[in-house]
C-alpha cells in the first residue's frame, strides 16, 4: 500500500481493507485500538476480557467489513457499538465476580511520593469498584461520557437508545457512582476509626 494509502480516512482504509490491504487495516488498527481497549477494560474490569473484546471487535471488522454503514455512524463509533455488545455479554456472564485487578487508571505528571501514590492507586480502586458495581447500562454510558468523553447523541448511538433516555442514564449513573462511593469512604473511615 502506497503511504498516501495509510494515512488516508477510515472509510479509504476500510475499503482498502476490504480489498484485502493488510497495512490498511494494521492503521485502522492502531487508530481504534486504544479507546476501544479502554472501553472494553472499564466495562469488564478485566484487562484480558478488554483484549477478547477488542481483537474480536476488528476481527469482526475484518470478518463483516460490509456491516459497517459511514452514513449511520463513524467507524469509532461503530467499533464502541460492536465493544459494548461484546462487553455486555461478557458482563451478563457474570460481571459481579471478576477480579479487580490493574493499574491506576490515571498517573501525574511529575513522580508523586510514594504516600501520594498509595492513596491515589486506593482511590482508583475504590472507583474501579464502585464502577462495576453498576449495573452494565448505567456502567456503558457513565464510561463512555466520562472517560471517553463522547457527547449523549453519540454515546446514543453506541448503546441504541433515545438521547433522552440516555441522559436519564447517565444521571442515574452518576447519583448511584457517587452513593457507592459514599457508602464504601464511609465503611473505610468505620474501618480505620
Amino acid at each position: 500500500m502506497s503511504a498516501e494509502g495509510v494515512a488516508g480516512s477510515d472509510a479509504e482504509l476500510l475499503e482498502a481493507t476490504r480489498g484485502g490491504d493488510e497495512a490498511a487495516f494494521l492503521e485502522l488498527y492502531r487508530r481504534h485500538r486504544d479507546r476501544v481497549y479502554g472501553f472494553a477494560y472499564r466495562m469488564t474490569g478485566s484487562p484480558d476480557l478488554a483484549s477478547d473484546v477488542t481483537q474480536s471487535c476488528f476481527a469482526a471488522l475484518l470478518e463483516g467489513p460490509l456491516r459497517y454503514d459511514a452514513r449511520r455512524a463513524s467507524l469509532g463509533t461503530y467499533l464502541c457499538a460492536v465493544a459494548r455488545n461484546m462487553s455486555l455479554r461478557h458482563a451478563s456472564r457474570a460481571w459481579r465476580e471478576r477480579p479487580l485487578l490493574g493499574a491506576a487508571d490515571s498517573q501525574a505528571s511529575r513522580e508523586p511520593s510514594p504516600e501520594q501514590r498509595l492513596l491515589a492507586e486506593e482511590r482508583a480502586r475504590l472507583v474501579r469498584e464502585a464502577l462495576l458495581a453498576l449495573a452494565p447500562l448505567h456502567r456503558e454510558v457513565l464510561i463512555l461520557a466520562e472517560y471517553e468523553d463522547l457527547e449523549v447523541a453519540v454515546i446514543a448511538e453506541i448503546v441504541g437508545a433515545e438521547v433522552g433516555a440516555v441522559k436519564v442514564r447517565l444521571h442515574r449513573a452518576r447519583l448511584k457512582l457517587r452513593a457507592a462511593l459514599e457508602a464504601r469512604m464511609r465503611g473505610r473511615a468505620l474501618v480505620a476509626g
